[in-house]
């Protein structure tokens, strides 16, 4: 068993797991979505990433590049809340926490894709 496909399996699945318990829930409601999730999604979606940028093949590629887009919309959802939250006169209204997870409905799409890649990746390995 090799121990660094092992940990690179287990932040890619957390990164999918922990961002679709973010997701799932009705989209307006704030009390469905705890932003101490999302920002745990936020850090194992960097972690996995940094764990990415090893790989050297076109596969590995591909799955830097579906967590940069994860990344992306994962760091620009905290920044909606976190303005909305502090910043804004509006507050956490039903619009602002739509968009918010709409971004990580993006993101969970990326993390989708990388758990495929990661499925397919597996299955096609041969034993040497």
């Amino acid at each position: 068993m090799n121990l660094e496909k092992v940990i690179f399996g287990f932040f890619v699945l957390l990164a999918a797991t922990l961002n679709f318990g973010f997701f799932i829930g009705d989209l307006a409601d704030a009390d469905l979505h705890s932003e101490y999730e999302l920002y745990a999604a936020v850090v194992v979606s960097l972690i996995t990433t940094v764990l990415k940028f090893g790989d050297r093949t076109q596969i590995g590629a591909v799955h830097l590049a579906t967590s940069l887009v994860a990344d992306l919309q994962l760091v620009a959802a905290s920044v909606v809340w976190v303005y909305c939250d502090h910043v804004s006169s509006r507050g956490l209204d039903e619009h602002a926490m739509a968009s918010i997870v709409s971004l990580s409905g993006g993101a969970l799409l990326a993390n989708l894709v990388s758990v495929v890649l990661l499925v397919i990746e597996t299955v096609s390995f041969h034993r040497r």
